[in-house]
């Protein structure tokens, strides 16, 4: 009995003892993976201690920078780009389209006017148009279409204004990207002709034509 109740409570202090030992123990790996893990996010070092700095996707920046100004002033991010003969006639590309649209959208415009002020009237007089109105002998539904017909012009030109803006700005951003685009250190692109194996075993034609290419580091 004696040697029972002895040998629970040398089972017991002994328990205490390691429960004391392993719990520090487990602290301090706690504390390591911490401090660990605090150095990697500053810093991260080579086997010869060099920090490496993280990487920054310049093409990235330049497009979104470029995006922005020509959202502000169109044709400002192709010129910010870097001015070049070529970005010079992209930039003036897109104020002769704006002119072009703004022109046809102004005649649109009082053509729309004209027919309609003729419909108002004929609407107003028992279907009898303007004195001296170059549409008198037109009958009226013509001139309802004619009208529909610039109506639908002007919402084109809308729409078109839209589309080039936007196209304005996806091009200022894709020529951004593309003028930091870095082929890392590719020094030669080979661009060769070169057949290729088809496996056929009965066929007449074993091989292919085809392109080989081939990069130099």
């Amino acid at each position: 009995m004696y040697k029972l109740l002895l040998l629970s409570v040398l089972l017991f202090f002994a328990g205490l003892t390691t429960s004391a030992q392993i719990a520090p123990g487990k602290k301090t790996a706690t504390r390591e993976k911490t401090e660990a893990k605090k150095k990697d996010s500053t810093v991260l070092q080579t086997s010869r201690g060099d920090s490496i700095k993280p990487y920054v996707n310049m093409g990235k920046i330049a497009g979104r920078r470029a995006a922005i100004r020509s959202a502000m002033l169109p044709g400002l991010g192709q010129i910010r780009n870097g001015f070049t003969f070529y970005r010079g006639l992209k930039v003036a590309g897109i104020y002769t389209g704006a002119t072009l649209l703004t022109i046809s959208y102004m005649d649109n415009s009082k053509k729309y006017s004209i027919f309609l002020d003729e419909l108002e009237y004929r609407a107003k007089n028992n279907n009898q148009s303007p004195p001296g109105s170059p549409y008198a002998s037109s009958p009226t539904d013509r001139l309802t279409q004619a009208k529909d017909i610039y109506r639908r012009n002007k919402q084109v030109i809308i729409f078109s204004y839209v589309g080039l803006y936007l196209l304005n700005i996806v091009e200022a951003y894709i020529d951004a990207r593309l003028a930091n685009f870095d082929v890392g250190d590719v020094s030669q692109i080979k661009v060769t002709p070169d057949l290729i194996n088809t496996n056929t075993i009965y066929g007449f034609n074993p091989v292919t034509p085809g392109i080989k290419l081939s990069l130099t580091f």
